[in-house]
């Protein structure tokens, strides 16, 4: 494992994310050269320290660790692909929002190229990059990830999953995905209480501790699921919940709102209902979701 000395780094991506990361490495005391497509993104981070590459090639070559946080699969391609030759004997760090199927092509192209790799996933909106609460999840090389822990470290809890470079993707859109269905449920709750003068601003501050206070059911989900049996005492039972998901249902109409967010939920569990499993628990809908009709 490195010690804490200043590492060459190369940025390439200077988005919102791509620059959270790069001034962390700046403010680390890390050699940190920077590229962006567009021109002028990487005035502020000049500013702090980094230093601006013209070319991808520019900034390949300036770095013995290279990380990239672009737009997408089809641009980390674009910028890399030509760029094999130079990168052959680096590191690569691809933290780039991607698909496991994505992220496991691109681990094999890396290979292919001599080049070292790792996968990451960023479980932080760019503010929080460098402070707490922020989290990156890793996979791929184990080697690389023990060699450069200090520095992965210097953007928030280093997590690592394993060799299979599809794992973080995979853990990162998975806990994504389980955000979006809330943030759904909460602005469901927003537009339901709108007609009767409440402001977002009054409903949110009702909605997070107790949102967050019903997350603490996902362990006892979690063991029901991981057991296998939905038969198991102290769960809501599939038909008392479409009883009461109908009549939250039936409310959110009166209000002229649209039912489609409730109404998703409603499907999973008539699924099962029909299929004669109405008196097991609420955690059997994953069975709905595992094998969509």
């Amino acid at each position: 494992m490195t010690t804490h000395d200043s590492v060459q780094v190369s940025v390439l991506g200077l988005g919102a994310m791509g620059s959270a990361l790069a001034a962390a490495l700046v403010r680390a005391g890390h050699a940190t050269t920077v590229w962006n497509r567009s021109a002028g993104k990487a005035d502020e981070l000049v500013a702090q320290g980094a230093r601006a590459a013209a070319t991808a090639g520019d900034a390949v070559r300036a770095g013995r660790l290279v990380v990239t946080c672009l737009l997408d699969d089809a641009s980390v391609r674009e910028v890399l692909d030509p760029l094999a030759d130079e990168l052959a004997g680096r590191t690569l760090i691809n933290l780039t929002t991607t698909s496991p199927e994505q992220s496991r092509a691109l681990a094999a192209w890396a290979a292919d190229a001599g080049v070292a790799y790792l996968d990451g996933g960023i479980m932080a909106v760019p503010e929080m990059i460098g402070g707490p609460g922020s989290s990156i999840l890793y996979s791929g090389s184990a080697a690389v990830f023990d060699e450069y822990e200090p520095v992965l470290d210097v953007w928030g809890t280093s997590t690592y999953f394993g060799a299979d470079a599809g794992l973080a993707s995979l853990y990162d859109l998975a806990l994504l995905a389980g955000m979006y269905v809330m943030f759904a449920g909460f602005l469901h709750g927003v537009a339901m209480v709108a007609p009767a003068g409440v402001t977002a601003g009054e409903f949110a501050a009702m909605a997070a501790p107790w949102q967050t206070a019903m997350t603490g059911a996902f362990q006892g989900f979690a063991a029901v699921v991981d057991g296998g049996d939905y038969t198991v005492g102290g769960q809501q039972s599939l038909e008392f919940s479409d009883v009461a998901l109908g009549g939250i249902i039936a409310a959110s109409a009166d209000q002229g709102i649209s039912t489609d967010t409730l109404a998703m939920v409603q499907r999973l569990m008539r699924r099962q209902i029909d299929a004669g499993r109405g008196k097991e628990g609420f955690a059997r809908i994953i069975e709905s979701i595992k094998q969509p009709g």
